[in-house]
């Protein structure tokens, strides 16, 4: 299973999926090979894989382990995919998920914050700021970076891994306007980013203090040719969220906040697309679908 895990796994990364699909796959599949060594005492084999299985593994997921659909459907997908692997690579000759049907689901926008959770966000990132400057001003410059990186995700709605890739030479800036360049966006593809009043203001603030680098967010304490992590990020937006009492920050949930916060503003789904650098407005058009915070809204609203 191991060997065919790994040839899986060269054919995503051939496909140029992003590294949070494939390990995402990747760990769905581990799943199913568990619960496929359990039900029928032998270990997963991609040839081995019937209709019945798939079936009993959706029922599985649904009734058993009484998962989400939108857990249910991932996991069905991570199937297909390597299915649709192992027929191209002559392995098998039909496809045992091809008539399994996902889990039907109403389905909802995903997580962004609202004005109220940006205010807070926006309050949080000032008092750490100043607390820092008083009482911790050895790291009162990496405190800067991080109120920085999160004010500039929110304003940009950059994915996680653009981010962490960019060089100070990708960024234009001047008083009145600014651009970023995302060289390697989702699919290989560029994109330029018009940076806003509040996005050149917190790059400005950086920039005004940042060690030497040619990374933009690099780690301070330590070696500044290195750039952020993912990880490192995640960890300052769950810092940021405890102090807002924002129960989920992550860069998905900045990304979603600037991308919803256009629509409110009435922009185009084309351009709002654009910015996102997605490649279908189907995708952009989920945040023209009601959040489950819009839908408890909706409801609390009788009660007034």
């Amino acid at each position: 299973m191991k060997n065919m895990l790994a040839d899986f796994e060269k054919y995503m990364n051939d496909l140029d999926l992003s590294a949070l699909t494939v390990r995402g796959y990747l760990a769905d599949l581990q799943h199913f090979a568990r619960w496929f060594e359990q039900t029928n005492g032998e270990d997963l084999n991609v040839t081995r894989i019937t209709p019945t299985d798939v079936k009993e593994y959706k029922h599985f997921l649904v009734n058993t382990e009484q998962r989400k659909a939108s857990t249910v459907n991932r996991r069905l997908a991570a199937i297909a995919s390597l299915a649709k692997w192992a027929r191209k690579t002559g392995q098998i000759q039909n496809d045992p998920t091809e008539n399994i049907k996902g889990v039907a689901n109403v389905s909802s926008g995903p997580k962004w914050l609202d004005k109220h959770e940006q205010y807070a966000l926006s309050r949080a990132i000032e008092n750490d700021l100043q607390l820092s400057k008083l009482r911790y001003p050895k790291r009162w410059v990496t405190r800067r970076r991080d109120a920085s990186l999160v004010l500039f995700l929110l304003n940009t709605g950059l994915r996680l891994n653009e981010a962490v890739q960019l060089r100070v030479k990708d960024v234009q800036i001047s008083e009145r306007k600014g651009s970023v360049l995302v060289r390697n966006g989702k699919g290989g593809k560029q994109r330029n980013i018009p940076l806003n009043t509040d996005a050149r203001k917190a790059l400005q603030e950086w920039i005004s203090v940042r060690p030497k680098s040619d990374f933009l967010w690099m780690i301070v304490e330590g070696t500044h040719d290195e750039s952020l992590s993912g990880r490192a990020v995640q960890r300052i937006l769950r810092r940021y969220g405890r102090d807002a009492k924002i129960e989920e920050l992550t860069p998905h949930v900045c990304r979603h906040t600037f991308a919803k916060n256009l629509v409110d503003h009435e922009i185009g789904l084309e351009k709002v697309a654009a910015l996102l650098g997605h490649s279908s407005l189907n995708t952009t058009r989920i945040y023209i679908t009601p959040s489950e915070r819009d839908l408890e809204l909706a409801v609390e609203n009788l009660s007034k």
